[in-house]
């Protein structure tokens, strides 16, 4: 395994994104196996393990707190605050509540479940619009300052809002979607994250499992899988979109490597400080992905990849309009 710097928090290359363990992508995995797989992924030189408040809610965090209890302090533990979830119930209205009061509360509920003294990345889940950016960093700050948070993170944030948040309190990483089938930070968020010193964390690498080239137009979801909701997975326009897939699929051919470690290798030789996230609940996929670390694509490969992908209009949007409305991007 590699390693690599968000901002001055050393991770692994790429991190496991867990959210899907509980849920999300149809129902839950069993609890067992799932530790055993953050086990197997710590093995492999996994230290990043990204989580959140809002899966389950409550059930993701519980999970990884009892997994990585045994190797706490050789790990990275990253959750979010920012929706507006009851502390005592888990019911949520759908909204956002980042008053001050609410993201220490939810900072000290989320210590119990991970069972730890210390969040390791704090992430803001989306931005509040009824809280000023700067009470959102001053709340933040005072955790850190408490010893309860190591660092200040934004998720789906806009880069203005990025600028107010970081002359409050810096920002150590900025996590959005971010892959071949979705490339909106590069118009103007990743230049700004470089000029800060501000590491990059793209959750959906593998854009819900598209690049995988295991989605056709024949597949079905689980009747309470978020992609049954993801416009550009809707099944008229996996046809059109498999056109993508065909550019990962050619150079994974050429390199004996699969698709995935072709889009998770494209990712990873963007920026030196990007770090992304894919989720799995399978260990061979586990095994699939880290093999991506390794997999050197030549300035070349790098070349056809974009050359080819800029020929592909993808149709559809990336999230649902719902979830769209909460992003600033």
């Amino acid at each position: 395994m590699n390693y690599r710097k968000l901002g001055n928090l050393e991770v692994s290359a790429l991190g496991l994104g867990c959210m899907g363990m509980t849920g999300v992508y149809g129902s839950g995995a069993d609890r067992s196996a799932m530790i055993r797989l953050i086990h197997d992924a710590y093995e492999r030189g996994v230290t990043f393990f990204d989580t959140a408040e809002a899966y389950g809610p409550f059930a993701n965090e519980a999970l990884l707190g009892e997994a990585l209890q045994p190797i706490r302090d050789k790990v990275v533990i990253a959750t979010k605050f920012g929706f507006d979830i009851d502390l005592e119930t888990g019911a949520r209205t759908g909204g956002t509540n980042s008053r001050p009061e609410h993201i220490k509360a939810v900072a000290d509920a989320a210590l119990k479940r991970l069972k730890t003294d210390r969040i390791d990345l704090f992430y803001q889940h989306r931005v509040d619009p009824a809280v000023p950016i700067e009470d959102v960093a001053g709340a933040v700050k005072d955790l850190i300052d408490a010893g309860k948070v190591g660092h200040f993170g934004l998720s789906e944030a806009g880069v203005q809002t990025i600028r107010r948040a970081h002359a409050v309190q810096p920002v150590t990483a900025v996590q959005i979607e971010y892959s071949l089938f979705w490339r909106g930070p590069e118009v103007e968020l990743l230049t700004e994250l470089e000029k800060l010193g501000i590491g990059f964390v793209p959750f959906s690498p593998l854009g819900a499992g598209f690049l995988t080239g295991k989605i056709d137009e024949t597949t079905t979801f689980e009747k309470d899988d978020f992609r049954n909701l993801v416009p550009r997975l809707a099944p008229e326009v996996r046809t059109a979109n498999m056109a993508l897939v065909e550019v990962v699929k050619s150079v994974a051919a050429r390199k004996a490597a699969t698709p995935a470690q072709v889009a998770l290798g494209w990712l990873l030789a963007q920026k030196p400080w990007i770090v992304p996230i894919p989720g799995t609940t399978k260990v061979h996929r586990l095994e699939e992905n880290l093999g991506a670390v390794d997999l050197d694509l030549t300035p070349n490969d790098l070349a056809e990849i974009n050359a080819e992908a800029a020929k592909v209009e993808v149709q559809g949007d990336r999230l649902p309009e719902a979830v769209l409305k909460m992003t600033e991007n």
